[in-house]
């Protein structure tokens, strides 16, 4: 996988040395991490943050030659997810064709990798069934489909807080007002004036962005009902 600024990829860490931790990037080898891309602000602990071995989910910042800078405080919530989820996928798919296809798998795993990500071939399949028959047979490609088929989809979920108040002597029916005529979100009380919406959807991306809506629903409500309102950032 050729790498650029800017990607998500999963690293898992190896070492901390110093006030550096490096880490074993998927399928591309080790970089690097200064303490002040691990969190914002004076780190007392890093073990706190990241300890041998843990999986996380870093941005890549720069690379020069062979050596490959990364963050870790600017992957958002959202760009964890989907590579987390990504790789699921990967790991599933993986599983899958080594069960069907036994010895011969890994010949299988290496002409997929010639022609890019595993993750790739399998969007590039749900479209074109074809491609995966004629790498690996018309046999083997349906028991794969079918063992496909049997797995349930498991739906994104995204969750965001709120903070909604009133100083007004009808504010809490102004909120309850306001929050009742969200449809498509499970909305629940926290503490005073928070609010947590959750949303599911088959596709995380798709998820992410009916709860934005709702949410910039909500605040341009507020807004004309002179509420308080604000994201709790997490």
């Amino acid at each position: 996988m050729n790498l650029e600024a800017g990607d998500v990829v999963l690293c898992t860490v190896d070492r901390i040395v110093g006030t550096t931790v490096f880490v074993n990037i998927e399928g591309d080898g080790e970089g690097s991490i200064v303490f002040s891309e691990i969190a914002p602000g004076r780190i007392r602990n890093i073990r706190d943050y990241v300890v041998p071995k843990k999986k996380i989910v870093c941005k890549v910042l720069r690379i020069s030659g062979n050596r490959m800078d990364l963050s870790f405080r600017r992957v958002t919530l959202k760009e964890q997810k989907e590579l987390k989820e990504r790789y699921k996928q990967e790991r599933s798919f993986i599983s899958i064709l080594r069960t069907v296809l036994k010895e011969k798998a890994e010949d299988a795993l290496g002409n997929i990798s010639k022609r890019g990500s595993i993750h790739g071939f399998l969007e590039e399949i749900k479209n074109n069934p074809g491609e995966l028959e004629g790498l690996i047979g018309k046999q083997d490609s349906k028991k794969i489909f079918e063992i496909f088929k049997d797995q349930k989809p498991k739906r994104a979920v995204i969750k965001k807080e709120v903070i909604l108040k009133s100083m007004d002597s009808d504010g809490v029916e102004k909120i309850k007002d306001i929050l009742g005529k969200i449809d498509g979100a499970e909305i629940r009380y926290v503490s005073a004036g928070r609010y947590s919406l959750k949303r599911e959807d088959e596709n995380i991306k798709e998820a992410d962005q009916k709860l934005k809506e709702m949410i910039e629903m909500i605040e341009k409500k507020a807004k004309i009902s002179n509420l308080y309102f604000s994201i709790v950032k997490k």
